[in-house]
Order: C-alpha cells, then structure tokens, then sequence
C-alpha cells in the first residue's frame, strides 16, 4: 500500500523558495499601519494598497492556472479579478490569496503541468519561479514604502538574481517594471537585483 500522507514536493527546492517569499511578503503586509495603504510606493503609480492588491490578484490566480487550465489573456476570470480585490481587510484577503496559492503550487504534479500565462504557454516550474522573484522583489518595495526592514534574506536574492537576469532587459517593455540601472561600484547582491529592476537604493 502507497503512503500518501506526505508530500513529495514539500523538500522540492523552488517550492521552499516559493514559501519563503510568500512568507517574507505576508510579513511586511502585517506591518502595513491602518494610516499607510494610501502611501506612495517604489512603484510610482502604485500606493501601498495598490502593490498589495497587485500581489493578492497575483495569488488568487494561481489555483485556476494549475489545476482548471484558465488562461491568464485577461478573459474570463480576468475580469472577476480586476480592479481592487483587498476589501474591508487587506490583510485577511493577502493572507487568504496566499495560502490558496502555496497550497495549489503544492499539490502533487503541479510542477508538472504547463499553464496559459497573458504571453503564452509556461512550464509551471517557470511560473512558480517568477512568482517567486516577483514576491521577493515587491516584498523590498512594500518595506521601502512603509518604513519597515527593507533587508532580503541572501537565498532569495540569489535565486531572484538567477530568475531576472536573463529577461531583465525585456521586463521595462511590459510597462510594469522600470529601465534596469546601473548599481554602484561595490553594491551587495540585493543592489544589484533591485538595479536590475529599476530601483534605486
């Protein structure tokens, strides 16, 4: 008889990176004050309440994505999920998106599966890594705007590092992300992803 009572993917090392940043993220949305998610943040048009929404949105995605094969072309469930989705409690809706979201990433054979994303068919391994560095960098933006420690732990700097580089250029073309600029002489790894995307220390 098959044990299935524990899952495989649990010491899988892009699911532990995964986790990671969700957790680190889902920190510093705690820390949000009652009086800050109108502040401005890195991301120029964007308040914290706007950064959070872009991440929970980004969460709830992810179970249709995997396990129902929605596409993510801005049809269909698109539209349930535009606007502002954060509610009367922004916290509670963030944590909610991001439990549903580690636990369809979780699932067995769901790094196996290919999903629809708004440019086209991905891996899901692909996806779950970009989630990741998306997670990792905007958790830096959130702690930038509302005052709070704005560190990154090394692995998941390092793991960004190696997600971004390679498309980093590509990303100002999406509109979401600013021109990559050049970090300072000596800068630490984490200057050099948050360069990569844009953000000036």
């Amino acid at each position: 008889m098959t044990d299935t009572s524990a899952n495989p993917m649990a010491d899988n090392p892009l699911l532990a990176r995964h986790g990671e940043a969700l957790d680190l993220f889902t920190e510093r949305v705690h820390a949000v004050r009652a009086d800050q998610w109108d502040a401005p943040t890195p991301c120029t048009e964007w308040t914290v309440r706007d950064l959070v929404n872009h991440l929970a949105v980004e969460q709830m995605w992810v179970p249709s994505l995997l396990r129902e094969g929605a596409s993510a072309s801005g049809e269909g469930e698109g539209d349930v999920l535009s606007g502002d989705q954060l509610g009367e409690d922004p916290v509670a809706t963030w944590d909610a998106a991001a439990a549903v979201a580690r636990t369809a990433f979780r699932e067995p054979g769901a790094l196996e599966r290919t999903v629809a994303l708004s440019y086209g068919a991905s891996p899901a391994t692909e996806y779950c890594a970009q989630m990741t560095a998306d997670a990792t960098v905007h958790a830096w933006d959130l702690a930038r705007a509302i005052g709070a420690d704005e560190r990154l732990p090394k692995p998941l700097v390092d793991f960004s590092v190696r997600e971004v580089a390679p498309y980093a250029a590509e990303l100002e073309k999406s509109g979401l992300f600013a021109a990559p600029v050049e970090p300072p002489p000596g800068a630490d790894a984490q200057t050099k992803l948050l360069a990569l995307l844009g953000r000036e220390t």
